[in-house]
């Protein structure tokens, strides 16, 4: 029986080669993890929880540091007595800090 012709140890080589850089770029991703990960349902549960809780908590956080630039900004922008607009923002301004 004779052995496999150059061409086909061509073809083994290069497919071992992106074998290899496959199973690379797989070890990267930690898809280990993930597969273990997804096999645990209380701590896949937990991790998601956690990470929804710290998005959550982060968003509101970012809103009122937002809105408090804004409130400040508006506060300032009524100090220049801006004709029609000043009238405006000191309205809003003024309903913002009855509600506080």
């Amino acid at each position: 029986m004779e052995g496999p012709s150059k061409h086909e140890e061509f073809l083994l080589n290069r497919l071992n080669q992106r074998a290899g850089r496959l199973l690379q770029e797989l070890d990267k991703f930690n898809i280990a993890e993930y597969i273990e990960l997804l096999n645990n349902p209380r701590r896949f549960f937990w991790v998601n929880f956690l990470g929804g809780v710290g998005r959550g908590v982060g968003a509101a956080i970012g809103a009122t540091v937002v809105a408090a630039v804004v409130i400040s900004l508006m506060q300032r922008l009524v100090v220049l007595n801006l004709p029609i607009i000043g009238d405006y923002i000191a309205e809003l301004v003024h309903i913002v800090q009855n509600r506080i």
